[in-house]
């Protein structure tokens, strides 16, 4: 059983995101936090958009939100989200990590210790290599890692990375990662 998906998405970003969260389900349970890198000054446009053309809720994450099933959480521009012992956010101005902010290894590894093999990783198209550890720690720690196929992203640099940092469970065209999703994340079944 999983608790938690984090994607790490970078350039060609808005295209894969648009390929994936808009195909989740309404009652895809598990919560989704996605780090893409944005300019600081960028707003809330990105889940403001992918909300709209969404049937599972998709918003920006908020300081000291408890992190809920069936949701979408955008990293806000500008800040790293970290998620805390209790399955809240917690935002930071801390400096860039792989001259990001938001960065993708700073959400997958709070993510991996609070998570622990009850995570899925997901790195997506990007043009540097932040996420690639921190998937490797999701995978060291027992949870399953998914990484979009280099041939297929926009930028192949973040996804060859992360399959050079470990040894990933998956690597999936766009098209494939959300029915593996919906396998793996069964609906709940009301008891009858």
């Amino acid at each position: 059983m999983y608790d938690a998906i984090v994607i790490g998405v970078s350039a060609g970003g808005m295209q894969a995101l648009g390929e994936i969260i808009p195909k989740l389900p309404k009652d895809f349970k598990v919560p989704v936090i996605v780090v893409q890198h944005i300019s600081a000054d960028s707003g809330d446009y990105l889940p403001k958009r992918l909300n709209r053309i969404s049937a599972i809720r998709v918003k920006e994450a908020q300081e000291n939100a408890a992190i809920l099933p069936g949701t979408v959480y955008i990293a806000p521009a500008g800040y790293h989200l970290l998620i805390e012992d209790d399955q809240s956010f917690a935002l930071s101005g801390e400096p860039p990590v792989n001259y990001t902010r938001p960065a993708i290894d700073v959400l997958f590894e709070s993510a991996t210790h609070v998570f622990e093999d009850a995570l899925i990783g997901i790195i997506l198209t990007g043009a540097n290599s932040d996420g690639a550890l921190g998937l490797a720690q999701i995978k060291a720690t027992g949870g399953l890692t998914i990484v979009q196929n280099p041939k297929t992203a926009q930028a192949d640099t973040m996804p060859l990375a992360a399959i050079r940092a470990s040894s990933v469970d998956h690597i999936l065209d766009l098209r494939e990662i959300v029915p593996l999703l919906c396998k793996i994340i069964k609906p709940e079944r009301s008891a009858g």
